[in-house]
């Protein structure tokens, strides 16, 4: 099948993949001396760090998401084509996708991460991940939903399952998702449904490690676990989830617990590509690489961002972690070394600076590290705030978060608390009630 390139006498670097780290690069490559080809499965660039106010109604989905093409208009020469990669054949330089065969000069690997399960399937089946738009958005409708069924509910232990949240993963993303929903329930609830008891809502913070932010400071993980306890979370360190079934949530200790809502942001894995050899494959299923993150064995075939593992960098001996910065700062330097090779030159090794890390668990509450200095509070909320706001694409999707923030903030509401799905024929009320009478008593 025929992807329709146009030809072009340079050399044609082929990005697979559109997260921070292949957009940069598209961004950064200089098109009067290369053929930029973007691929990716989505026409568009999503801004995770902000994913999580997606699921909890803070913000709609096109504020946190740009086209491509926009994005790259004014680079000439640029190509974009909505594909899915399916594999390589380095031995014939080729890129495999869903739409045909894409010839390359130099080949990027920057297709991400998805969620980890760790081999659990039935948690996979039954637990909600928040890694995308789709799935931000499906954990909106979940929530939502649940708060709805739980509302017309007579049965108390059904209701209190459908009103119980149980988040695994004490990372920043499960961090901010649990001070979203508690400020949900404290603002919202008793507003949107005043005859539901709101302290029903219950919302369980789960992490294996035995603090939250295992990345940052005792300090901060301490700012951040006091802050969310005052909010009524409930958070549980020091505990593994060994199964759920959609109802139960089994735990390693032996204990259980009733929730029709478990929120999955337990770390992730390389996203697989057919044709890499397993030997070029480290843990995660990362892709080995060297200093100048190209992939062990194979000659102008470079990984970059969550997708790749690099050992050679002195101060990370096992590897960078998954974070956006890293993927930025690698495709700039790729950048400059694709240009260097073709140049005959001796290309640069990657080192990672740390600009820090930082976490939001709601309105004036934050942590944030920073080349060693440490905030809390007020301050660091603002910096949070800063940071993410400059961080997203296109002046428009900066105006509609900041002036959603600043609602959110004045009014305390919430106004995207809308269930979207499919127009599905509507379940007789006898029958329904039926049903739900036999789930339960399974």
């Amino acid at each position: 099948m025929s992807i329709n390139i146009p030809q072009s006498s340079l050399p044609r670097v082929v990005i697979a993949g559109g997260g921070f780290g292949g957009l940069k690069l598209a961004q950064e490559l200089d098109s009067r001396h290369f053929q930029v080809i973007l691929i990716d499965h989505h026409n568009y660039h999503q801004f995770p760090p902000l994913i999580y106010q997606v699921a909890s109604s803070g913000l709609e989905p096109s504020s946190i998401a740009f086209p491509f093409r926009s994005a790259l208009r004014k680079k000439t020469g640029f190509v974009f084509r909505l594909a899915e990669v399916q594999g390589v054949a380095p031995e014939r330089n080729l890129l495999l996708t869903s739409v045909g065969e894409v010839k390359y000069d130099y080949l990027i690997l920057a297709c991400g991460g998805t969620t980890n399960f760790f081999g659990n399937d039935q948690i996979a089946r039954h637990s909600l991940p928040m890694k995308t738009l789709y799935e931000s958005m499906n954990l909106r409708n979940v929530l939502l939903q649940n708060i709805e069924k739980a509302l017309v509910s007579d049965d108390e232990e059904r209701r209190n399952a459908l009103l119980t949240v149980a988040i695994v993963g004490g990372g920043p993303s499960g961090v901010e998702i649990a001070g979203a929903l508690a400020e949900m329930k404290r603002y919202v609830l008793p507003k949107d449904y005043p005859y539901l008891d709101s302290s029903l809502f219950r919302i369980h913070l789960l992490d294996a490690s035995p603090r939250l932010l295992q990345a940052m400071s005792e300090r901060s993980s301490e700012t951040a676990a006091r802050g969310l306890r005052e909010m009524g979370v409930e958070i549980h360190t020091g505990t593994m989830v060994s199964d759920y079934d959609g109802k139960t949530l089994r735990l390693s200790d032996g204990s259980e617990m009733k929730t029709r809502t478990v929120i999955w942001v337990s770390g992730i894995v390389a996203n697989a590509v057919e044709g890499i050899q397993a030997e070029a494959l480290g843990r995660g299923r990362r892709i080995l690489v060297d200093e100048h993150n190209e992939v062990k064995g194979l000659t102008n075939v470079f990984a970059i961002g969550d997708q790749c593992l690099m050992t050679a960098d002195a101060n990370y001996p096992n590897g960078h972690p998954q974070l956006a910065q890293v993927a930025i700062q690698q495709a700039r330097l790729l950048a400059r070394n694709l240009r260097a090779r073709q140049e005959g030159k001796p290309l640069s090794p990657f080192h990672y600076k740390d600009l820090g890390s930082m976490a939001t668990i709601g309105r004036n509450r934050a942590v944030a590290e920073i080349r060693g200095a440490k905030w809390g509070g007020f301050t660091a909320w603002m910096l949070w705030l800063v940071v993410h706001l400059r961080s997203i694409l296109s002046v428009r999707n900066k105006v509609i978060v900041l002036l959603n923030w600043i609602w959110n903030y004045v009014t305390y509401d919430r106004s995207l608390r809308l269930i979207l799905k499919r127009n599905i024929p509507v379940e007789p009320y006898h029958q329904r009630e039926q049903r739900e009478r036999r789930e339960h008593e399974e």
